[in-house]
């Protein structure tokens, strides 16, 4: 009978290890609403980031001045700086930074602009520099000249 009580109790214990492992894998796939006044506040059913598995997922970031709500005004390297400063404030709130982007997604409203904002983007990312993707959409909301969007990990 002991030996038997014995092995229950064994074979209890090999379960929970599996159960706190589930619980923490569920506390981690949670996602969690990143926001802040830093940047332009959303303007419909999305949020300006989202943490989920350890990575922050940015909406796409237009050149809006979140003190004023007001574009910025200027050629495609004006906006895409106030982009590139929009972006890094939420990835801020987040707990990252762009320093950690893994992934982003520019989208130009006219390809033509590609070098200029490739060499704002520059400025703002190092080695090793996130992969990204560049296309060129028929329309932008606002018709502002260029939006990114980005993944980051978390530090």
């Amino acid at each position: 009978m002991i030996r038997r009580d014995a092995l229950i109790a064994l074979s209890a214990l090999s379960v929970l290890p599996s159960k706190i492992l589930q619980a923490q894998t569920r506390s981690q796939t949670m996602k969690k609403e990143v926001k802040t006044d830093k940047a332009p506040q959303a303007i419909g059913p999305y949020s300006q980031g989202i943490i989920a598995n350890g990575f922050v997922y940015c909406s796409g970031q237009i050149p809006l001045v979140p003190e004023t709500g007001a574009l910025a005004a200027g050629a495609i390297e004006d906006q895409t700086r106030q982009v590139l400063k929009n972006l890094a404030a939420v990835l801020d709130a987040a707990g990252s930074s762009l320093d950690q982007v893994v992934k982003a997604t520019v989208f130009l409203q006219d390809m033509n602009d590609f070098a200029a904002m490739n060499k704002v983007y520059a400025e703002f990312f190092k080695a090793p520099f996130p992969a990204r993707a560049a296309v060129q959409v028929a329309r932008l909301p606002r018709d502002v000249k260029v939006e990114i969007e980005a993944v980051a990990v978390l530090k």
